[in-house]
């Protein structure tokens, strides 16, 4: 019998194949591990993102609790209309008076026609002791299972201005828009492209769904960073909704000088849109009826609360204002016609 005898350097081959192979094992192990966390955690992000641009456009809204007449007594009649484009109907309530002048509410998001933190009943009944009519709508998305979503002042605009031309079918008088969060920057929407119907406004808390607004809202949720949370949900909006809020004109809406007057009324403490655009746009405007009031310390949509009895006096008086301009121009105009 013979034998071979095997020299230590014949074995080492065999050595460092024992050896790579597990730490091979392990560092690819290791990679998937590291790859899987990172697949997870780049969904989970576009997930997080996804849902926010999907919940943004579907806001939870609270049924009705009440009516003009339960709440403050009115007679009401309960109307439905179109939008201008016609892709959408909406209903409300119209509270009539003895005169032909108009007030509509235009409401804010995530509320309906009632937005009782506001609170529109109450205003409704000052307005009707100033003998105006008022309209109380609900924007498209407001109703449970409607397929509608909100779009920034879109689509709202065109509801919006739907209500000014239902109001045109009932009266001759001037017609006025008093907005509120999002539903003032949805005025200002249909103020760009109608406003010889507009005979002025009031805005509360003017809310424009712009990239800074949009970010400063998302924070008080969840505090994102700017990038890359902002472009995400701007990207993920027109996937999820089919509207782009590209398409929200937020730019040419705080450059215009508008051809009404208009009341802005803002708090140094809105959470939700900061009071210095307000002051931007009300710096473009020339109308010499226009009007700007900064409420110290007050809160989004809570500035009535504020300042009750102020909030009510100088609303009422910057209306009346109007229309009395409006009643002597008119009559200087009939008497013009009737001199020739």
């Amino acid at each position: 019998m013979s034998t071979t005898s095997l020299s230590p350097g014949s074995l080492q081959p065999t050595l460092d194949q024992v050896v790579t192979r597990p730490l091979l094992r392990k560092k690819r192990l290791v990679l998937t591990i590291l790859i899987s966390i990172l697949t997870l955690c780049t969904s989970l992000l576009l997930a997080f993102h996804a849902y926010i641009a999907w919940t943004l456009a579907r806001p939870h809204i609270d049924p009705l609790h009440s009516d003009p007449m339960r709440a403050v007594g009115l007679p009401y009649s309960s109307v439905t209309f179109p939008s201008l484009n016609g892709t959408s109907n909406l209903d409300g309530w119209f509270i009539p008076a003895p005169s032909d002048k108009t007030v509509i509410f235009s409401h804010g998001y995530g509320g309906n026609r009632e937005e009782l933190w506001v609170p529109l009943y109450n205003l409704a009944r000052e307005l009707h002791l100033q003998n105006y009519n008022v309209l109380m709508f609900d924007y498209g998305y407001v109703h449970p299972g409607n397929e509608r979503i909100m779009t920034g002042g879109i689509q709202e605009s065109q509801e919006l201005l739907g209500a000014v031309n239902y109001v045109k079918h009932l009266s001759s008088g001037p017609i006025y828009i008093w907005g509120f969060s999002m539903g003032a920057g949805t005025a200002l929407q249909a103020a760009l492209q109608n406003g010889t119907d507009i005979s002025g406004m009031i805005l509360d808390s003017t809310f424009m769904l712009n990239p800074d607004t949009l970010y400063h809202n998302m924070k008080q949720v969840v505090n994102v960073p700017k990038f890359p949370s902002l472009p995400l949900v701007r990207l993920f909006f027109p996937l999820l909704n089919g509207v782009s809020l590209h398409e929200v004109p937020y730019k040419k809406v705080t450059s215009t000088n508008y051809s009404m007057p208009i009341y802005f009324i803002h708090g140094t403490e809105d959470s939700k849109a900061p009071y210095e655009m307000v002051e931007d746009i009300f710096k473009v405007q020339t109308d010499t009826q226009s009007k700007l009031w900064i409420i110290p310390k007050a809160q989004h949509e809570l500035l009535y609360r504020a300042e009750p009895k102020k909030y009510v006096r100088t609303t009422l008086s910057f209306l009346n204002g109007l229309t009395s301009t409006a009643t002597t121009t008119t009559a200087s105009a009939t008497a013009a016609v009737a001199a020739n």
